[in-house]
């Protein structure tokens, strides 16, 4: 029963992540044309703001609150849960109203000193409204994701998405008047008024949810509560907000590194194409990674309270097989057809070089983000701390060396570097304290060949010919994908993710 709602769960999270991601591209193709790369880029570094934020509104607790929850219901206290959404829900509001002090009255002073571009001063002092709301979402999703419910978190996400697109088409021609700066703020009104949206949302559920609970055991003393949230919540904020900070940072230098190269214009242009448009497009096939790395934070939580190696151990092969098992055939269908797929979905020769280039990552980001959210989930936040704040400050002193003396050559040398560099750390740390073992040979050396084999024949095959380029695209993923499972199968490589 319980695997059976953890797969349910799985299926709801991806098969709405797929959505969202989806929708992203499609209107972030959209928002390219309609503001350009120029704007993309602007769009990028008030966006970096907005993620440094947005840590100070969430501060951790979601992680906190998914991991206190799971341990409370096991332990059969209601009451002890409803005191742990109402004081971590005081905490990030504390924490989220002086942070929208800060950007508002400072919006200037930020986007003339560190954005280098005050046309981003409007778009921050608006995103700074968005945070009470965007904490208050972040407690309750971490609530039903601890009661194994995915299905609300990821609604409220749905909703969300649908009200940003919706409201930002609505008024985005009308800010436009006001130039670049003008649909900026557009688009980050619309991200506000989500925000707004799905936090409503999303706390209707949970009083509904939490009726349906009986109250049974005496929960734990207030005092307890809030210390073990902030003794979670802490470590993993700490290093978010340096994190966020340093990569805040880093966006903003990256672009000023490049003006050596060309215009502030075409800075800009290739800091969206590379952050804006490549990225997303090379995440886009994490999503099923995505869902169960956060499906699996109470499920080792749990596992850990309750001593059960065997079940670290397993879980932790199983994420790590499937996990470089997708990411290793989409790294080589990028590789192989990156320069098609960029040229069909932004009409751009740069970004389709870009996805060929940094197609040999696509395994390393995969796997560095899914092992740095089990970590979380076993009381490592420390250590993902270090590591974070580690990589961000190479990457900073990287920047100011290697892209000011070779440009956007220097900065995807440093994309290579820093997911290399974390992936490694992260994933060894998880193999030391969960015992997993890794099979070099079933689980990277062949499915490495393998991938490169079954993207690489479907598009020889296909060149011969002569057919639209987005049905060329297509079946030739397909094929590959799914002669890259056969082969696997025939090598028993797919051993270790099946569900026993």
């Amino acid at each position: 029963m319980k695997k059976f709602v953890f797969i349910k769960n799985a299926a709801i999270m991806t098969a709405s992540s797929l959505i969202l991601r989806f929708a992203g591209i499609v209107f972030k193709v959209w928002l390219a044309a309609k503001i350009g790369a120029e704007g993309i880029g602007l769009y990028q570094l008030v966006f970096s703001v907005y993620v440094l934020i947005s840590t100070f509104a969430t501060s951790g607790i979601s992680t906190a609150v998914t991991r206190l929850i799971s341990e409370e219901s096991a332990l059969g206290s209601k009451r002890g849960e409803k005191k742990i959404i109402l004081r971590s829900i005081e905490l990030t509001l504390i924490i989220a109203i002086a942070s929208l002090s800060v950007i508002f009255f400072g919006a200037d002073f930020i986007a003339h000193k560190f954005l280098g571009d005050i046309r981003g001063a409007l778009s921050l002092k608006i995103l700074g409204f968005s945070l009470p709301f965007m904490g208050i979402s972040s407690c309750i999703r971490g609530y039903f994701i601890a009661h194994r419910k995915a299905a609300p978190a990821s609604l409220s996400q749905l909703i969300e998405q649908a009200v940003r697109i919706g409201f930002i088409m609505l008024i985005i021609n009308s800010l436009s008047l006001l130039g670049t700066a003008g649909a900026i703020a557009a688009v980050i009104l619309g991200d506000t008024v989500a925000e707004v949206v799905s936090a409503f949302y999303l706390y209707t559920s949970y009083l509904f949810d939490i009726k349906k609970r009986a109250n049974t055991d005496k929960p734990r003393k207030v005092r307890k509560i809030v210390s073990s949230i902030v003794r979670i919540s802490a470590p993993i904020s700490a290093g978010r907000y340096l994190n966020s900070g340093l990569r805040t940072i880093e966006n903003m230098l990256v672009p000023k590194m490049l003006l050596r190269f060309s215009t502030k214009s075409n800075a800009l242009s290739q800091f969206g194409m590379i952050k804006g448009m490549a990225l997303p497009i090379l995440f886009f096939p994490s999503t099923i990674l995505n869902s169960v790395s956060t499906l699996l934070i109470p499920e080792m939580s749990e596992a850990r309270a309750y001593g059960n190696v065997n079940l670290l151990k397993r879980s932790t092969e199983k994420t790590i097989a499937l996990t470089s098992l997708l990411g290793f055939i989409f790294s080589a269908i990028f590789l192989v057809s990156g320069r098609e797929i960029g040229n069909l979905i932004y009409k751009s020769e740069d970004v389709g070089f870009l996805l060929c280039v940094l197609s040999p990552i696509v395994p390393l980001m995969y796997l560095d983000s899914v092992s740095d959210g089990i970590l979380k989930g076993l009381d490592q936040q420390n250590f993902t701390f270090r590591t974070c704040v580690t990589d961000s400050s190479l990457r900073i002193f990287m920047i100011l060396f290697f892209v000011s003396r070779f440009g956007m050559r220097g900065f995807i040398g440093i994309m290579y570097f820093s997911n290399l560099f974390t992936c490694l750390l992260n994933a060894k740390r998880l193999i030391k304290i969960t015992r997993a073992e890794i099979k070099v040979l079933k689980q990277i050396v062949l499915p490495v060949l393998t991938a490169l084999f079954s993207a690489i024949l479907p598009k020889f095959l296909l060149g011969f010919l002569s057919m639209p380029i987005l049905l060329n695209i297509v079946i030739s993923a397909v094929v590959s994908i799914g002669l890259y499972a056969v082969i696997l199968r025939a090598f028993d490589c797919t051993d270790s993710i099946k569900m026993r």
